[in-house]
């Protein structure tokens, strides 16, 4: 469901039940970020060093599915678990 924001931009959001539901579930996006935010998307990793440049892949409602130093490596995982990724600006 769309709704829209009350503010002055009036922007149109979309909830996460609805963003999770976005093509079947089939539908990911790779995200950049740097090592430092690492233990916020996932926990369980281990301790990084900080200043690296690092990928996630991201289910459509934004929930995290793997972390990789390579972008070909994030698409390439969502490719052989049938995923298409998209662009998200």
């Amino acid at each position: 469901m769309i709704e829209k924001i009350e503010n002055d931009t009036q922007k149109p959001t979309i909830s996460p039940e609805a963003l999770a539901g976005l093509g079947g579930g089939q539908i990911a996006y790779v995200r950049t970020i740097r090592s430092e935010d690492v233990q916020r998307l996932f926990p369980q990793a281990p301790q990084i060093a900080p200043g690296l440049t690092l990928f996630t892949l991201h289910a459509a409602d934004g929930t995290p599915i793997m972390l990789t130093d390579s972008r070909d490596a994030a698409l390439a995982n969502a490719s052989e678990h049938a995923l298409v990724t998209v662009s998200v600006h």
